[in-house]
């Protein structure tokens, strides 16, 4: 009978999980919408791109729905369960509300496993991923600028214009206006050109054969003029899409600069507070899930749709006990250790309190 309660319990649970999880996955996109309309349209890339970059992004707001979805499930299984008098038959076969919480238990497990795998590998994982992609599509950005007979600009500050090819023939001939150095400004023209990648150097660019530079300096009354047989003109791909991110420090670099600082360096204490909710909030996810079971029961009939925006206002409430840890460890008055734990510490208590209620109704 317990494995087909557990069963039942675990279908439940998964309807109203992928429901919420795909709109918690909407909703946190939205965020990025105007960056990729963007590239989509202001870029002139592809959708295909553009889906590629969503896929890339995907861990990271994974890594903030997950814990969620599986309180929202949690909530509106239960909430569902109790509304049709389910959980009192449940009590009457003499099933303890701890017994019943088992599935959602191993469900909340699940989703740990996931979330901490993906802070852990999934997001380090996107950040370089992103870097790969982002040369391939600057390559495919300065291509498509180079095949067409329309002025393009594939990265800020720089023009490019390829003359219509004739029927049968390869485009000829470039003219780039080069304006990232305000103090530099280049006209270049050549009249053959071809493209350059060095993956490792995070460079892109084209290769210009037989041509000339053009450059006005600031002396109106001079004027620089420079021929070329071959010139390369590269293209920083971390500057151009802003995919470089700084390095975390490790646990030693922040202990030691702690101890320089007689622990006085309010932003490394909240990096190692950082470092210690690397676990603190994948566990929170078996926490919010358990603690869906008591808040469902006792908002009966709140439904699919209720179960969301009471989950909404848990989530709100746990997001608003990391500020107040994190306040609490950069006035120092808590240790990193405690900060990052505080808001698990509350739910642990509030579930506690709620299983207590639930236990002698």
């Amino acid at each position: 009978m317990t494995t087909i309660l557990d069963r039942y319990i675990l279908k439940e649970l998964l309807t109203p999980f992928w429901i919420s999880l795909s709109v918690l996955c909407v909703l946190v996109l939205t965020k990025e919408m105007l960056r990729l309309v963007e590239l989509l349209v202001g870029k002139g890339m592809g959708l295909p791109a553009v889906l590629r970059v969503i896929g890339h992004l995907a861990p990271s707001f994974l890594v903030l729905t997950l814990p969620m979805a599986c309180l929202i499930a949690s909530i509106a299984a239960f909430s569902r369960l109790s509304s049709d008098s389910e959980i009192v038959a449940m009590r009457t076969a003499g099933i303890s509300v701890f017994r019943i919480t088992a599935p959602v238990l191993v469900f909340s497990s699940f989703v740990f496993l996931g979330t901490w795998g993906l802070s852990h590998w999934g997001q380090p994982w996107s950040s370089i991923s992103l870097k790969k992609l982002a040369i391939s599509l600057i390559q495919d950005q300065v291509q498509l600028a180079l095949e067409h007979g329309t002025f393009q600009e594939p990265v800020d500050g720089m023009m490019m214009f390829v003359p219509e090819p004739g029927a049968g023939k390869p485009a000829r001939g470039v003219f780039i206006s080069d304006r990232r150095d305000p103090e530099r400004p280049l006209i270049i023209t050549a009249a053959a050109f071809h493209m350059l990648n060095d993956p490792n150097d995070k460079h892109v660019g084209i290769r210009l054969h037989d041509g000339v530079i053009h450059q006005a300096p600031r002396d109106l009354t001079r004027y620089h003029h420079a021929s070329f047989t071959t010139y390369d003109l590269k293209l920083d791909l971390s500057s151009a899409f802003g995919v470089a991110r700084p390095v975390r420090p490790d646990y030693r670099h922040i202990i030691a600069a702690l101890e320089r600082s007689d622990w006085q360096d309010s932003g490394m204490l909240r990096r190692l507070m950082e470092y210690y909710k690397d676990l603190a909030f994948p566990v929170a996810t078996l926490i919010l899930g358990v603690l869906g079971v008591p808040v469902g029961i006792v908002a009966t009939r709140s439904g699919h749709l209720g179960g969301f925006a009471l989950g909404v206002i848990i989530m709100v409430g746990y997001y608003l006990l990391n500020v107040l840890g994190e306040f609490g460890v950069t006035t120092r008055v808590l240790h990193p250790f405690a900060g990052a734990w505080f808001p698990n510490a509350c739910l642990v208590l509030v579930t506690g309190l709620l299983f207590h209620r639930v236990n002698r109704r």
